[in-house]
């Protein structure tokens, strides 16, 4: 192995972005629902668990930034998909019959995904995996 490939396999940055940009282009293969990105359904998800979450919970739970958020809930809103009820500075979030049934379908998919990455990678690397850069992520975002 040469120079250039021992400093791209030994950086974690450039490795994470890789893998980022391929688990990403097989989750738009498989997340296949139109004008939403999968990372909005990972929102709908979200607001299925907790409802009537408030919005700083949901950008909490997505290590989301409020800007952010604003921008998926007014989609979301307008696809009918969530309702925001506000109470005093707090926004409530809620699903809408349109979410629960988008929320049903998401599930479905990401069963496919799994099953898809599963394939390639093999079911328990794919398990530990997913632990080890939720945990890694976890302590990344404690020590920022």
């Amino acid at each position: 192995m040469n120079e250039e490939e021992q400093v791209l396999i030994h950086c974690l940055y450039f490795t994470a972005s890789r893998f980022a940009r391929n688990i990403t282009k097989l989750a738009e293969n498989t997340f296949d629902f139109g004008d939403l990105a999968p990372s909005y359904y990972y929102m709908i998800m979200i607001v299925k668990f907790n409802p009537e979450i408030t919005q700083k919970e949901l950008c909490h739970k997505l290590s989301i930034a409020p800007s952010t958020s604003t921008r998926f809930i007014d989609k979301l809103e307008k696809l009918k998909l969530v309702t925001r009820k506000m109470s005093g500075k707090q926004t409530f979030i809620s699903l809408t019959e349109e979410g629960e049934k988008a929320y049903k379908q998401f599930r479905i998919t990401l069963k496919e995904l799994f099953n898809d990455y599963s394939h390639i990678l093999g079911r328990e690397f794919s398990l530990d995996l997913s632990k080890m850069l939720h945990e890694a992520s976890n302590k990344l975002e404690k020590d920022s």
